[in-house]
């Protein structure tokens, strides 16, 4: 129902924008790379340490996809509120060697696959010709989350479980996000960005555990 709600707001708010002249409706897409930051990855790589190296903590592959709106303000500088949907995560990973049983080839692995619907609100200058700088806070709200476990050996899965964790996190997500573009004569664009969480993600508040993504995409503006 949420979800819904905020799609309707969102189609709303896009179709009354469209209807001013001087406001620019844009779309959205990419690929992100987001991991969590704060105590409870901090143990992990304490865990990696102890473990001399067996376990390897990286980010999360994934994508993100929405609709933008340019209202300029004046001269080289703009607001652009969004609404994006958006993949975030985090992955535990690792290999057990024992002596003399190297063939065995123990393995286990944990990722959290989390989805969001992003709504920034941007400050974006242009200071020379196509070439952009943004950045603003970003208020992001759950729909899902879930943790997938895997452990196997000999190269056949022993384990593996999907866990509904949505329950456990955060439903709102307040954060920063910034970062660089450039727009071509077409309408077509392309940007680098970083997100940068300021809500902790455990609702019990029992770990310190923060959302960060760096974003990569491509847009078009009509």
């Amino acid at each position: 129902m949420k979800f819904k709600i905020i799609l309707l707001g969102a189609f709303s708010f896009f179709s009354f924008m469209a209807v001013n002249a001087q406001v620019n409706i844009g779309i959205k897409a990419g690929t992100s790379l987001s991991t969590w930051r704060g105590d409870a990855t901090g143990s992990m790589n304490e865990l990696i340490d102890a473990t001399n190296g067996i376990l390897n903590t990286k980010g999360k592959t994934g994508f993100y996809a929405g609709l933008s709106a340019g209202i300029p303000l004046g001269g080289m500088v703009s607001i652009e509120p969004g609404v994006m949907y958006s993949q975030k995560g985090y992955e535990l990973s690792g290999d057990y060697s024992i002596d003399k049983l190297d063939f065995i080839g123990l393995n286990a692995s944990a990722k959290v696959n989390s989805h969001y619907i992003d709504v920034p609100l941007l400050l974006k200058v242009e200071p020379s010709k196509g070439f952009q700088i943004f950045a603003g806070p970003q208020v992001s709200f759950l729909m899902k989350s879930d943790m997938k476990v895997d452990a196997g050996a000999l190269g056949f899965s022993l384990f593996k479980r999907t866990l509904d964790i949505t329950d456990q996190m955060n439903k709102v997500d307040v954060g920063l996000t910034g970062g660089l573009g450039y727009q071509f004569d077409n309408g077509f664009s392309i940007s680098a960005a970083y997100d940068h969480g300021l809500s902790r993600l455990d609702k019990n508040e029992s770990f310190k555990a923060y959302n960060q993504a760096v974003k990569i995409g491509v847009g078009f503006t009509f």
